[in-house]
């Protein structure tokens, strides 16, 4: 005879206590209190809940990811087109001040500056007599997307346990305590949303109803619907207008629906009733159980492909926040293991096929006003929200940000027209749940052209890593679209003679020597990113056979864009001009876009321009806001540096407000920037990740940025572009004795080792020339411009090993230390 556990025993086990924690868990001794940043994340990229874990009145916040301000509109501004001439003459004679005053007048949107990401509202659980409690226990489980509070009142132990289901899209809640008939509580909605009201149904549910608000002249009209209904096992249930109260019972399940009538950026046509109480009435037929198991399960299907081992002290056994302090002058390695995985936690939990991708904040906010309206920046903040997604094996996660990308090419279109008399399509610095393109903030901000030409190269880059040709020719408009613009765009400049784009700026820097404005021409990332816009088109275009003269255009174009230029600080020039500041340390390193997320800069290639690049790091410093320190490690792993980037996971993981700088994180393990921002815990995950394997330039790079803290360790899962696959990655005393790489794509397969390896399968040969597989090429740039005045240290060369192999689609190929 078989003995079966029922389900409820087995997930308890896995839940662990106190005395048996998982390594990947946040775990902490005390309450979240009023504080939202300590409170802890659970989502389903629909769904987001801060858990505060409070014993007496206990707060579950919520959002849903379409609960926005506003509707459809577009916020152009077509006067730019008018004064387009006049603002390139200003700029082009030196009188970026007068350029940047008129732009704000004609090119910054007189409509909308973005709506705004808003909360659903919240549950309270109010529990009488909990005031003098003991043996408490909150914890963030990351293997398993649990969140779980125990604690002791009198010779009762009370356990929380909550999740947002994938499969179900509901938040669950169950409450159990070790004595029956022990649980009693009041349970109401409260919401900051004037508009929208609380109560309870004839049939016991808390209601939640309402419509987003107007914001700058659009008018509110998301509606959303949010359903709370309570399984008790014992007890008794009873409500008023606005309450449901619980005494007595043995144990208790809680389901949270919430819905709206938003279906696409132009259609919020939907029945948010009709969607919120099925999602409901099919998750309550459902045990706590039964939806716990298939929660988990899907949730693992994402979480389990990579498995990160650094190694685990002592200082593991300590609560999170304490770890927080300590991290910098402890040995902690297992904490940015911890740190790593929670990046990856989060992309699940806030971006999901089919929904919308990951804002500012993810897909949680308390706030009506949030800062930047928790929206979509896209000179930065929202492209580092996916970096983590192709090489740590959550590719399908980037689709609501691919999706975004594709809609944007189409709200785009009208933007580059009646702003820019231009065809394809464009993006300013901001957008939002409604795809805004028009320009936003100010001139000094907002009038940004190369929104489109970033968010493009995502689209190129998904089909890097998995070779879908029939992908890549649905991306291929909004690919060509946004170069496009730039072959309309694009201006010759009247002294240098190469084409650059005008009004330009790095953004949101500006440089002493234009009396504070940000706009100027050609600025260094501009002309990095049409470079890539380019390059990538014209790629696609040959691969899938298509606009033959175009691809000769964007040659000939490419050939005329100016050159990176290195100053006579040794610096890489941010600006065409060699007027960069060495004691400027603003947050934006915008023109190291070449050295990443591109990899037009490379130790292996570009030895001048890594020098410069290292420089312009060295001037900027490494404190500063929490994205910005995130961008750094991924600078610092390119330039192979693993101690330097090292440091800057430390400054990351330093508590949130004790650096004047800024930057830092937050008790929940949340990016501070502050305030916060998940951007940055994004690209420590990335950063993370390079450090261990890059497959940008022409071959997987494996250990490539090992610093000297993690003499050994392993990684399992990481994806390479090319289809490749490191399904297993070990190295012991800094070298790698053992990894395995499954080949999903076939075509050759270059590595670069720092130590000599065998195959196991037969002959492992020395690699000579170009490597051979098409999604290993770079396109290869213009010399840089070196002042005369510039002092050069090119990087030592790194001693490595360099192996093909040819590969079949779908083998695994090991291979192992000399």
């Amino acid at each position: 005879m078989k003995l079966v556990l029922p389900f409820a025993l087995v997930f308890l086990v896995m839940l662990g206590c106190s005395e048996s924690r998982s390594p990947l868990k946040l775990w902490y001794n005390k309450p979240a209190g009023d504080v939202w940043e300590n409170a802890l994340p659970i989502g389903n990229g629909r769904l987001g809940a801060m858990v505060y874990g409070n014993v007496e009145k206990e707060t579950i916040q919520l959002n849903e990811h379409t609960v926005w301000s506003g509707s459809p509109n577009r916020n152009d501004n077509p006067v730019a087109l008018a004064a387009l001439p006049e603002i390139r003459k200003l700029i082009f004679e030196g009188r970026q001040k007068e350029a940047e005053q008129l732009a704000n007048k004609v090119i910054i949107s007189k409509k909308s500056h973005g709506q705004m990401f808003q909360p659903v509202g919240s549950l309270h659980l109010s529990f009488p007599d909990h005031e003098q409690y003991k043996n408490y226990y909150r914890e963030l489980d990351i293997e398993q997307a649990v969140a779980k509070t125990e604690y002791t009142v009198g010779d009762i132990t009370y356990k929380r346990e909550a999740f947002a289901s994938l499969p179900d899209r509901v938040v669950v809640l169950r409450l159990t305590a070790s004595k029956p008939k022990s649980i009693s509580f009041t349970a109401s909605f409260s919401t900051p949303q004037p508009r929208a009201t609380t109560q309870t149904s004839p049939d016991n549910e808390l209601i939640i109803s309402g419509t987003t608000t107007d914001h700058e002249g659009v008018e509110g009209k998301v509606r959303f619907k949010g359903l709370s209904r309570i399984k008790p096992e014992g007890g008794a249930l009873t409500a008023n207008d606005t309450a449901i109260i619980v005494n007595e019972a043995n144990s208790v399940t809680i389901y949270i629906s919430i819905a709206t009538n938003f279906s696409n950026y132009q259609d919020i046509s939907g029945d948010e009733h009709s969607r919120a109480s099925e999602q409901m009435n099919t998750a309550f037929l459902k045990s706590f159980d039964n939806l716990a198991k298939a929660h988990i399960k899907a949730y693992q299907h994402y979480f389990n492909r990579v498995k990160l081992d650094l190694g685990v002290t002592d200082a593991a056994k300590l609560p999170t926040d304490e770890r927080l302090k300590n991290f910098a002058s402890a040995n902690d390695p297992q904490f940015v293991t911890l740190y790593f995985q929670y990046g990856r936690y989060l992309l699940i939990s806030s971006s999901q096929p089919g929904g919308q991708p990951a804002n500012l904040q993810g897909i949680w906010n308390n706030k009506m006003k949030p800062p930047w309206d928790s929206k979509y920046t896209i000179n930065i903040n929202a492209e580092m929200n996916y970096w983590p997604a192709e090489k740590t094996n959550l590719s399908e996660l980037h689709e609501p940000f691919l999706q975004m990308v594709k809609d944007l090419s189409e709200t785009g279109k009208e933007t580059t027209r009646v702003m820019y008399g231009a065809r394809g399509w464009m993006a300013h610095h901001n957008t939002d749940l409604w795809r805004a393109t028009g320009a936003v903030d100010a001139a000094f901000w907002g009038a940004w052209v190369c929104g489109g030409a970033w968010l493009s190269q995502h689209l190129w880059e998904h089909y890097l890593y998995n070779g879908d040709k029939e992908y890549l020719a649905s991306a291929y408009p909004a690919i060509k679209g946004a170069a496009t613009f730039f072959v309309d765009f694009l201006i010759e400049h009247p002294a240098y003679g190469w084409l650059v784009v005008n009004p330009d700026m790095s953004p949101e820097n500006a440089p002493k020597a234009h009396q504070g404005s940000s706009l100027d021409v050609g600025t260094t990332m501009t002309n990095q990113l049409v470079f890539d816009v380019f390059s990538s088109t014209i790629r696609a275009a040959e691969i899938l056979k298509k606009d033959e003269a175009f691809v000769d255009t964007l040659k000939q174009m490419r050939s005329r864009l100016a050159p990176m230029h290195i100053g006579q600080h040794g610096q890489l020039q941010e600006w065409l001009d060699d007027i960069d500041d060495p004691d400027d340390h603003h947050r934006h390193i915008s023109h190291l876009y070449g050295l990443y997320p591109s990899n037009q800069i490379s130790p292996y290639t570009t030895p001048e321009l890594c020098s410069a690049a290292k420089t312009t790091l060295l001037h900027r410093g490494d404190v500063s806001t929490g994205w910005s320190m995130g961008w750094k490690v991924n600078w610092w792993a390119k330039l192979l540096d693993g101690n330097h980037a090292f440091k800057l996971i430390q400054n990351q993981l330093t508590p949130a407000g004790t650096m004047p700088e800024g930057g830092g994180t937050y008790n929940n393990l949340f990016d501070a920037h502050p305030p916060f921002q998940i951007d940055g815990n994004f690209g420590c995950t990335s950063g993370i990740a390079e450090m261990l394997m890059q497959s940008a330039n022409d071959a997987i790079d494996l250990i490539p940025a090992l610093p000297d803290g993690w003499p050994t360790g392993s990684i399992f899962g990481l994806r390479a572009r090319g289809g490749f696959e490191v399904v297993e990655l070990q190295w012991k005393d800094a070298k790698v004795v053992k990894v395995v790489i499954k080949s999903t794509l076939g075509g050759n397969l270059r590595l670069r080792v720092s130590n000599e390896m065998k195959w196991n399968g037969g002959v492992l040969a020395k690699a000579i020339g170009k490597n051979p597989n098409e999604f290993f090429q770079a396109d290869e740039i213009a010399a840089p411009v070196v002042s005369p005045r510039a002092a050069l240290t090119p990087p030592q060369p790194r001693n490595t090993f360099l192996y093909d192999l040819p590969t079949q689609k779908g083998k695994l190929y090991t291979l192992t230390a000399n």
